[in-house]
């Protein structure tokens, strides 16, 4: 079902992608990041403050003994991961820690070697389910749901871009439900005797053809448009406020 697929594919994706990568330089024989990598450091983490830390690599260079510098690229490690946690950072459960000595490929440049590397992912934001849609996937054969926010231009079946939330919402619902089946009802406002043009019915059929666009087979849905046939409120309306609730998209739930 193409909502949950997407939700799926979406969370899959930041890790199929691979863990990013941020460096943090220091100045010989220091354990505390040099004042142009805490500038850098500080600007990079205002900018990823949705992330999850799942690795911190120190490094050396190539100066002095091999157990000297893994004790000195360890104190790295904890001062880089101490700034990390002060800025609210999350880390991993499984946070590894690697210190190397010598043992690493090193640069010819030697500032390039005196470094902890920080390895991260993009924490995934959490996927809320709509109200709308929760209504449409618990409701009861024969109930009536108005679909809120669902706009159409002036004297037209085109649907104002703003309306996309809600008929998304709509598609989610059926998509989650493969057992629900619902008739798309349209009414509008204002007109009291007939509805010139058949509006109603041509917005039904809008919301209608955006679902079958989005795979949903033609078989769960039919639509039918009521004019000014069931008003909520006197035609003509006080005001409009009265017209717009007239004017309306609905959906009966047929089967669920």
């Amino acid at each position: 079902m193409k909502c949950k697929i997407f939700i799926w594919l979406f969370l899959v994706s930041l890790n199929c992608l691979g863990q990013k990568q941020f460096e943090v330089f220091f100045d010989f024989n220091k354990d505390f990041p040099n004042q142009s990598s805490i500038l850098t450091l500080n600007e990079w983490i205002a900018n990823n403050k949705e992330i999850e830390i799942t690795k911190l690599q120190g490094f050396c260079d190539s100066i002095d003994t091999k157990d000297y510098n893994k004790h000195l690229a360890e104190r790295r490690i904890a001062n880089v991961r101490n700034l990390l946690e002060k800025s609210g950072l999350k880390f991993s459960k499984n946070l590894e820690k690697i210190a190397f000595g010598k043992e690493f490929k090193q640069s010819k440049i030697q500032a390039e070697n005196r470094r902890v590397t920080i390895f991260y992912t993009e924490i995934a934001p959490k996927l809320v389910e709509s109200e709308l849609t929760k209504q449409i996937k618990n409701s009861k054969v024969g109930e009536t749901i108005k679909l809120p926010n669902i706009y159409f231009f002036n004297n037209s079946a085109r649907v104002v871009p703003g309306s996309e939330p809600t008929l998304y919402d709509v598609l989610c619902a059926l998509e989650e439900n493969p057992k629900l089946k619902i008739e798309i009802q349209g009414h509008i406002c204002c007109q009291t005797k007939v509805d010139v043009g058949d509006v109603s019915t041509a917005r039904a059929k809008a919301i209608y053809n955006y679902l079958l666009r989005n795979k949903i087979d033609r078989k769960r849905m039919s639509y039918k448009g009521f004019g000014v046939s069931r008003p909520i409120h006197k035609i003509p309306e006080r005001n409009e406020n009265e017209a717009n609730e007239n004017r309306r998209v609905e959906i009966l739930i047929l089967e669920n």
